[in-house]
């Protein structure tokens, strides 16, 4: 077989797997996504119910009852299976300033992010962020892309020949999807997840401006310890920051009377 082959083979899986698998997601943005929403939503609450096991969880009902009361506000206005009653929210007892969501309804909150949002409105920025990768199927996403880079990869490897040769092409190679291909587009999905997460908060009565102030206390918290743009799958604080002024400005007025979640 010509040692280009495999090439060609991989070049025809990979293109016929996102043909049969391409979707938009909720900004019309091209995704490609390989895995249904019920294999996402199994992984997240496998995923879910491992950190809770490694986590200590915070048990202050104040607390609870107050990222409960923001989450509640925001995901009231879903509708459908994504509605309020139907997200599981966990505060775990840790000192990063971090929050998540996951397929299939799963918040988490650490206690160090209450330490940087100091408002409702800016946790509100960081849990609406959260959900939004979830609603924009992200996780499905990078997964998806993440396989079909494998596959090549694979496929590839088969293809070249001699062991030095073969090692510094797979490691070229290697460099090339996660720099090209998969980061990039995580910093896309982050940029995607503020768009979403500042209209969901916005509509639901918290004040988006506060997501500004968010990232100027996270970009205070991290010390200027932020990698380059360049080599990071989330966007830098500053460009961060100018994205949500120019997202803010294109808001429409909802006039939803304001969440009152206080600790």
């Amino acid at each position: 077989m010509n040692r280009f082959q495999p090439l060609a083979i991989a070049g025809l899986i990979t293109a016929a797997l996102a043909l049969t698998a391409c979707s938009s997601s909720p900004t019309g943005r091209q995704q490609v996504l390989l895995y249904s929403e019920q294999d996402m939503s199994q992984l997240g609450a496998q995923s879910f119910d491992a950190l809770k096991e490694q986590e200590k969880i915070y048990t202050d009902t104040k607390t609870n009852q107050y990222v409960q009361c923001v989450t509640d506000a925001l995901t009231t206005r879903l509708g459908g299976p994504q509605t309020t009653g139907q997200w599981e929210v966990v505060v775990f007892d840790s000192d990063q300033v971090n929050a998540f969501a996951l397929p299939g309804g799963k918040i988490g909150v650490y206690t160090g992010l209450l330490k940087v949002a100091t408002n409702q409105d800016q946790l509100a920025t960081v849990i609406g962020h959260e959900i939004g990768h979830v609603l924009a199927q992200h996780s499905n996403e990078r997964l998806s892309r993440s396989q079909l880079a494998n596959m090549g990869m694979q496929i590839s490897s088969a293809a070249i020949g001699g062991a030095d040769y073969h090692d510094a092409a797979m490691a070229g190679l290697g460099l090339g999807v996660q720099y090209g291909v998969l980061m990039p587009y995580g910093r896309a999905q982050e940029s995607e997840s503020d768009i979403i997460g500042l209209r969901m908060m916005a509509e639901a009565g918290f004040d988006p401006f506060e997501s500004i102030n968010l990232w100027k206390n996270m970009a205070e918290a991290s010390g200027g310890s932020q990698p380059p743009e360049l080599l990071s799958t989330h966007p830098s604080h500053s460009t961060r920051i100018d994205d949500l002024r120019a997202e803010i400005a294109k808001l429409p007025n909802f006039n939803t009377p304001k969440p009152q979640c206080k600790i």
